[in-house]
């Protein structure tokens, strides 16, 4: 009882703060409202955590972003918000029928020119980008097995100085324990990459609200 009255007050507080700081606008209503009408599952970043990536592109003077995992477009919005009129985003999507959704949303949200969808694994995506400019802020939100490699990409086309926010890393705290829970033993592995890689400097936050117990980890390309 104690532990559901808690989850309440976080998710009533995250309401709060959406409402008061956020201020996602029509944009984000109508991106909630196709996953629901798609019948996707919610697993996009809350609100709060959208905006916030929004300002650390905006506080990296970031141009360029790279995204593996874009859904129905939600956190690809919030980015592109933090961007200037130049900026770019390349999207990597797994199922064509979400990248369909996400590109309705994005043009809805007056984004299509600066967003690229490449649909199909990201691992296969990945390496047709070797050589392009670098990126300077990668957000990765996709299969948790394949972090490491996700990572190890995030480092190969970026640069100096590039951001890279992983989400979904504390989950639920299993991670501490992962057992026979794949998804935690990988987001552990990953964790312990981010820090005894020599390419990255990394440190990670606990969340709780509408999406429970969580929280990402955000590096700095060395």
């Amino acid at each position: 009882m104690v532990e559901h009255q808690r989850r309440l007050g976080w998710a009533d507080v995250e309401d709060y703060l959406s409402a008061t700081l956020v201020q996602g606008g029509s944009s984000m209503d109508r991106v909630l409202r196709s996953i629901d009408d798609a019948g996707m599952p919610r697993i996009e970043v809350a609100p709060t955590e959208g905006k916030l990536l929004m300002l650390l592109a905006r506080i990296q003077g970031a141009r360029r972003v790279l995204e593996i995992g874009t859904l129905a477009g939600f956190s690809t919005i919030w980015l592109a918000r933090g961007l200037p009129d130049d900026g770019h985003i390349t999207t990597c999507e797994f199922l064509p029928e979400h990248a369909a959704v996400a590109k309705a949303n994005i043009a809805a949200a007056g984004f299509a020119d600066n967003v690229d969808i490449r649909i199909g694994a990201a691992l296969d995506t990945l390496p047709t980008l070797v050589g392009v400019e670098p990126y300077d802020f990668v957000f990765i939100d996709a299969d948790k097995g394949n972090n490491i490699e996700y990572l190890k990409w995030a480092v190969k086309l970026g640069r100096p100085g590039t951001v890279v926010v992983v989400d979904n890393m504390i989950w639920e705290g299993t991670i501490l324990a992962p057992g026979k829970d794949p998804d935690a033993a990988a987001i552990r592995a990953s964790l312990d990459f981010m820090g005894s890689s020599p390419d990255l400097d990394a440190t990670a936050i606990q969340t709780v609200g509408t999406k429970g117990w969580d929280g990402f980890a955000i590096a700095v390309v060395r």
